[in-house]
C-alpha cells in the first residue's frame, strides 16, 4: 500500500448531530429512527465523494440521570439498507467482539459486501462498558488484555472464514449439474483459545475479498491489534506531533506482524463547525455550547477517567486520570488540552459533552481547509472521520463548502476512483 496523494474522508453519522445540544435546535431534523433522514444524509455524503458512511454502536440503553441520546437503527440492519440507495460510499458498521461470535459476524460482513457490491467495512472494538457486558449474562467486562487477545484471535478467525471459499466457487453451471465447485472450499478447522469454529462459511467469499477492517485503539494493546489486522485505525490527536508519534507507533506494529506492509491508513476524527465566515462558525458553536450540560460532562469526564470527578472543584484544575482508564487517546487528547490551555476542570467538562473525545475545528470553509491540509501534508493523517455537530446543516456545510475548497486546492477527487470501498482507499484486494 502507498500513501494516497489526496485525503480521504468518513462521513461518522449521528442521526441528531454529534453535539449533546444539537437536537434541541429549531432547525434540527431527523430522528434517531427515521430512516428517510439517514438515507439522505447517506446520499449527501455519496455527493460529497465521501469513502465512508460509519456508523458507531451502543450495546447500552438509556440509564436515570444519564442524559444520553439512546435509540438507533442495528448498525448492518441500516446499513443493508443503504446499500439499496447509494452506490458507491462505503458502508461501515461497529461490532465488538467481545460480544458477538466470529461466524455470525463473518457471515453478515459478508452479506452485507455482496448487497452492496464491495463496500462494507467492520469497525472493530471491544467494548468498554460494564453495563454492556450485563446485557451478555456476564458480571462485568474482560480485563483489557483479555478482551484484547480475544479480538486478535476473533479477527483471524473471521478473515480465515472469508477465505474458506476461493473466488468464482459459486459456478452455479447447469449443464453440469454443478451448484458449489466443492474442490474450491475448504473447512477452516479453528481451534483456539476463544473459538472452535470449523467452517466453511456459508456465504461464498466477499466481493473484495475482506470487508475493509477499521480499528479504533490508542492503547499498547489497541495499536498491535490495528498494526496487525487493520486496514484503517479511526483514532483521536489534539496535535500534529501526537499524530506523527501515533503513526511510528502503528507503523512498528505493522512492521512486527506484516513486514510489506506500511501501516493501516489513519482517520482521525474531528467535529468541523463550518461557517461562511469565521465569526459565523465562531458563533454558531456559542451557541450550541450555551445549552451544554456540565453534569453531563462530568459524567462522561467520569467514565474515562475511572472515577467519579463530581466532588471536585468544577473551577479548579483538571484531575488526574486514574488507573482504569476508558478510551485511552481520548483520554490523553482531553487532558492535553486541559494542561495546554488551562483548561479548569468545568471547561473540560463542556468540550468533553461537546466532541465526545475528538478534536473541534471551528472556523470559516477556508480555516477548516487550512487544518485539514496542514495534518495531511505533514502525514499526520491519511483522512479524516467527519462528525458533523448538527444534523443535517453541519454536513450540508461541509460538503457545500469544505469540500469545494480542498477540490480547488487539489486534495480531494472530484469522482470516485473506483467501485468498491477498497479501490477508493487505494487498498489491495486480499488474494
Amino acid at each position: 500500500m502507498t500513501r494516497p496523494a489526496t485525503l480521504r474522508l468518513g462521513f461518522f453519522h449521528q442521526p441528531v448531530g454529534r453535539h449533546p445540544a444539537a437536537w434541541r435546535r429549531a432547525e434540527a431534523r431527523g430522528a434517531p429512527e427515521d430512516l428517510a433522514s439517514v438515507m439522505a444524509a447517506a446520499q449527501k455524503a455519496e455527493a460529497g465523494l465521501f469513502d465512508v458512511f460509519f456508523l458507531a454502536d451502543s450495546l447500552v440503553g438509556p440509564i436515570p440521570n444519564g442524559n444520553g441520546r439512546n435509540g438507533g437503527f442495528e448498525p448492518l440492519t441500516l446499513l443493508s439498507a443503504l446499500s439499496l440507495v447509494t452506490s458507491r460510499i462505503g458502508l461501515t458498521a461497529t461490532v465488538s467482539t467481545t460480544f458477538s461470535e466470529p461466524f455470525n459476524t463473518a457471515r453478515m460482513f459478508a452479506s452485507l459486501d455482496h448487497l452492496s457490491a464491495g463496500r462494507a467495512g467492520w469497525n472493530v472494538v471491544t467494548s468498554q462498558s460494564d453495563r454492556a457486558a450485563q446485557n451478555f449474562s456476564q458480571d462485568g467486562l474482560l480485563s483489557h488484555p483479555e478482551r484484547y487477545a480475544r479480538a486478535d484471535e476473533f479477527v483471524q478467525v473471521a478473515k480465515g472464514l472469508w477465505d474458506t471459499w476461493d473466488d468464482g466457487a459459486l459456478v452455479m453451471d447447469r449443464e453440469r449439474g454443478i451448484f458449489v465447485d466443492q474442490t474450491r472450499v475448504r473447512e477452516l478447522a479453528h481451534d483456539g483459545v476463544h473459538f472452535s469454529v470449523r467452517g466453511p462459511l456459508n456465504v461464498s467469499r466477499p466481493p473484495q475479498g475482506h470487508p475493509v477492517i477499521f480499528q479504533a485503539g490508542s492503547s499498547a494493546d489497541g495499536i498491535d491489534l490495528a498494526g496487525k489486522s487493520a486496514d484503517v485505525a479511526f483514532t483521536a490527536q489534539d496535535t500534529i506531533e501526537d499524530a506523527l508519534a501515533y503513526r511510528d507507533a502503528l507503523r512498528s506494529a505493522s512492521r512486527r506482524h506484516r513486514p510489506t506492509f506500511d501501516g493501516p491508513l489513519i482517520f482521525p476524527g474531528i467535529m468541523p463547525i463550518v461557517g461562511a465566515t469565521r465569526a459565523a462558525a465562531h458563533a454558531k458553536f456559542a451557541d450550541l455550547q450555551a445549552h451544554t450540560d456540565i453534569a453531563a460532562g462530568i459524567k462522561q469526564l467520569s467514565g474515562r477517567w475511572g472515577y467519579d470527578l463530581s466532588t471536585y472543584d468544577l473551577d479548579g484544575p483538571v484531575p488526574e486520570p486514574g488507573l482504569r482508564i476508558h478510551g485511552e487517546s481520548r483520554v490523553r487528547l482531553l487532558l492535553n488540552k486541559a494542561r495546554t490551555e488551562g483548561y479548569s476542570l468545568r471547561d473540560l467538562a463542556a468540550l468533553a459533552i461537546a466532541s465526545h473525545g475528538h478534536r473541534i475545528i471551528v472556523g470559516s470553509y477556508e480555516d477548516i481547509a487550512d487544518d485539514l491540509e496542514a495534518w495531511f501534508t505533514a502525514g499526520a493523517a491519511d483522512g479524516f472521520n467527519v462528525i458533523p455537530a448538527t444534523m443535517p446543516d453541519g454536513l450540508d456545510d461541509f460538503v457545500d463548502l469544505v469540500v469545494p475548497e480542498l477540490q480547488r486546492r487539489g486534495l480531494f477527487r472530484t469522482a470516485y476512483e473506483g467501485r468498491t470501498l477498497r479501490e477508493n482507499l487505494g487498498l489491495a484486494r486480499p488474494a
